[in-house]
């Protein structure tokens, strides 16, 4: 489990050469170290350099998101889509748990009498559950779900280790990002209308390669 990175030899030749053209183009750049790994393995995803700009970090982010990782913290994503494209033999060597609520019939139902969205119900319901306090919570398609996740934080006293707020989208979603800065949560963002669930796979692979210290 040194590397994390399940691939042949051929393939993670590739990948490492992708990611020298990354450094080299990306040219000069602020970031520490450990934070590079984090956006350049989102450009890497998206072949998409504009998110050297877009990737914004609170509060200790990277560290906060390693030491919950290690720790075998619950992760609470918006969709499953980014279930599916997570690595779970990496997830599982820590005895981290991936929680969806957002297709449960009890949330579909609460939102459709309350005139909610099941993005918001499925936060709530990971806050009753008690899953939302120590998680990595990951959204990468629902704005209302991180503004419901920053109103718990706020309102309810919601304490989750992590957030990577990363909806794409045209209502709310850059809106939504920019309200992180409001709590004092650990925060991975992508400001603006950009991101999507392949970038929060991105950031979660990244900060779990970080954590075993393998090549990036």
């Amino acid at each position: 489990m040194n590397d994390m990175r399940q691939m042949t030899g051929l393939g993670r030749a590739i990948e490492d050469g992708s990611f020298a053209i990354i450094d080299r183009e990306a040219g000069s750049h602020s970031f520490p170290d450990d934070e590079w790994q984090v956006v350049r393995r989102v450009i890497h995803a998206t072949a998409d350099f504009e998110f050297k700009h877009l990737i914004r970090f609170q509060n200790h982010a990277v560290s906060s998101g390693i030491t919950a990782l290690r720790s075998g913290c619950p992760l609470l994503v918006d969709v499953k889509m980014i279930t599916a494209g997570l690595n779970m033999e990496r997830l599982d060597a820590y005895g981290c748990k991936i929680h969806s609520f957002i297709s449960d019939e009890d949330v579909i139902d609460i939102a459709k009498r309350s005139n909610s969205t099941r993005a918001i119900e499925s936060m709530r319901k990971a806050h009753r559950l008690g899953v939302l306090n120590g998680a990595l919570v990951a959204i990468g398609n629902a704005p209302t779900a991180l503004l419901e996740v920053i109103r718990l934080i706020q309102e309810e006293n919601a304490r989750p280790a992590l957030i990577v707020g990363v909806p794409v989208g045209f209502v709310s979603a850059a809106e939504s990002k920019e309200a992180v800065s409001s709590v004092a949560t650990p925060a991975i963002i992508a400001s603006g209308r950009k991101g999507g669930s392949p970038i929060a796979v991105a950031i979660i692979h990244a900060l779990l390669l970080l954590s075993v210290g393998g090549p990036q």
